[in-house]
């Protein structure tokens, strides 16, 4: 048994570009910008960035083009693809992720909550003062792992 699955998390680097195939079906397609953050062996911060290219087809391109656009957050998942053609300069590969499901990620509403309710005319409702939440105090003093009865 072959396993060929890609989970991906990130953020578009340009709107998606929607075509269509000769039979019809259309194709929405756009770059995923994944980062990784780490510390290195003297302690120093460090950052790399991945790009993957992402392919999508009928509803799912038609949902991402609706409203998907550059900066937005999205969940894929799909199989791994390498597509390749011959150029004027030779042959070219590109690799893909050819998308099965997606999801997208939090929106942001120019800095009010995602959960936010809007009006129809798209103005945010009234904030209400949010409610306290309810804490657990811990006790002070050390817990000893000889006391724990598992």
């Amino acid at each position: 048994m072959y396993i060929n699955k890609a989970i991906v998390y990130g953020n578009l680097t340009r709107d998606p570009e929607m075509r269509a195939l000769p039979s019809g079906q259309q194709v929405a397609s756009f770059s995923l910008a994944t980062n990784r953050v780490w510390k290195d062996k003297s302690g120093v911060k460090q950052e790399s960035v991945d790009y993957h290219n992402i392919v999508l087809f009928s509803k799912l391109a038609e949902l991402a083009a609706q409203y998907l656009k550059k900066g937005s957050g999205v969940f894929i998942e799909g199989r791994m693809q390498t597509r390749s053609w011959d150029d004027a300069t030779g042959k070219k590969y590109r690799m893909e992720i050819v998308a099965d499901t997606m999801q997208f990620g939090p929106r942001s509403t120019g800095g009010a909550p995602s959960s936010a309710p809007t009006s129809p005319k798209g103005a945010s409702a009234p904030q209400e003062a949010p409610e306290a939440l309810a804490t657990i105090e811990y006790p002070e003093e050390d817990i000893n792992p000889d006391d724990i009865p598992f």
